[in-house]
């Protein structure tokens, strides 16, 4: 049987000293890392922030990292609460400030030679609506191409009629530029659209030689305008229509105050008329009689309304009894349509109530007196104003 192993006191203090050693080689073969890791962190002297840059192995300078310049500022106050208003039953509203703008078409042309009046300044026109003065913000002269319609009245009634509207139609015709844009309508008891809107005067030509054998002899003058007008209403910009007929109605479904109330709720749109029969009812007029005196009655009618349509919309309206006054005619309302001033402001009755507001242009010197003009000779001359005679203001949906 074995006995344990006892070691003496000599034998105990060698292996205490080996051990001791062994100690002592090991802490030296740890790492630096090791001993760096184990060492406790170091407090920051007093010269080095808190805030200072990562340590480099260039030297013992530490860059600080560059404080904002606006650290130092204040933070501004904050802005003030906008002030809550409840509505009714929470709901939410929108306000929109629509201030309207009134664009004016004007035309000064001198009654004698019916030749356009230019180099008028701002402060020469004089606007008024409803009576109360209004500010024109500016003025400024336009010519620019036409988009205009050829209203004709093509009926089975007389050949004089006919003969007329086509002498008058082509000679508006051979006055089309080749930035012009014209339509073509006939009407009798219909509406009849013979080519819509080109410059191709190719086309226009090719249907006006359709017009050769009318269908009926109705003239329903105020329906066909109505239409017309619909159609032109929805095109932008400055339009035109050269109404060429008789001026008579026959069974039309409107009244003349509708088509009236028509022309005035259609914006931008000038009509010039140029009546035809007024050689045929000098030649009857002559022959005295009764019916003579009826006829002529009719006929001054139709011309009274013929006119009425050019006047509201700032137009020009003609009676021309021989063929040789057609060019002239046109001249004048070519003049009329590519030069005329552009007047813009802003009207001081701002309510959008659909009312209609009546519109006056005078024309006056500089010490607001009206204003009277010269020739060479210094004899007066006559001038005639040509502008709508009103607008209708919008309504509070539109």
């Amino acid at each position: 049987m074995m006995t344990p192993h006892t070691n003496s006191p000599a034998s105990t203090a060698s292996l205490r000293m080996h051990l001791a050693a062994a100690l002592v080689l090991a802490i030296f073969a740890l790492p630096a890392a090791a001993r760096a890791q184990s060492s406790p962190p170091q407090t920051p002297s007093s010269d080095q922030s808190p805030d200072a840059g990562p340590q480099t192995d260039n030297g013992t300078i530490i860059l600080k990292k560059k404080k904002d310049p606006d650290a130092d500022e204040p933070p501004p106050p904050p802005a003030p609460e906008t002030p809550k208003v409840k509505n009714p039953d929470n709901a939410t509203y929108s306000l929109r400030v629509d201030v309207p703008i009134v664009n004016l078409d004007v035309n000064v042309v001198l009654d004698k030679t019916h030749q356009f009046v230019p180099g008028l300044k701002p402060a020469n026109f004089l606007v008024l609506e409803d009576g109360v003065e209004q500010q024109v913000q500016t003025v400024r002269m336009a010519q620019t191409p036409i988009t205009a319609v050829m209203l004709l009245e093509f009926a089975a009634n007389s050949y004089y009629l006919i003969n007329d509207m086509r002498n008058a139609s082509y000679s508006f015709f051979q006055t089309m530029r080749p930035d012009d844009y014209v339509a073509v309508i006939t009407y009798d008891l219909k509406t009849h659209i013979l080519t819509d809107f080109t410059n191709n005067k190719d086309v226009v030509a090719q249907s006006l030689q359709t017009l050769t054998i009318p269908g009926f002899s109705d003239t329903d003058m105020f329906d066909a305008l109505y239409e017309t007008l619909d159609r032109t209403s929805r095109i932008e910009g400055r339009k035109y229509i050269i109404l060429i007929g008789s001026g008579r109605d026959t069974f039309s479904k409107l009244t003349l105050d509708k088509i009236l109330a028509k022309v005035k709720a259609t914006p931008n749109v000038t009509i010039f008329t140029i009546g035809t029969g007024a050689f045929l009812n000098e030649m009857s007029g002559s022959r005295g009689g009764m019916s003579s005196g009826i006829r002529d009655l009719n006929y001054l009618q139709a011309q009274n309304q013929l006119k009425t349509f050019a006047q509201m919309t700032g137009g020009l309206s003609f009676s021309p009894i021989f063929q040789g006054e057609l060019p002239d005619i046109f001249s004048q309302i070519n003049n009329s349509i590519r030069n005329q001033y552009v007047l813009t402001y802003r009207p001081t009755n701002t309510k959008n109530d659909g009312r209609y507001r009546r519109v006056k242009v005078l024309l006056v010197d500089n010490e607001g007196h009206p204003l009277q003009m010269q020739d060479e000779k210094h004899k007066p001359l006559k001038y005639s104003i040509i502008a709508r005679d009103g607008y209708r203001a919008k309504l509070p949906v539109e």
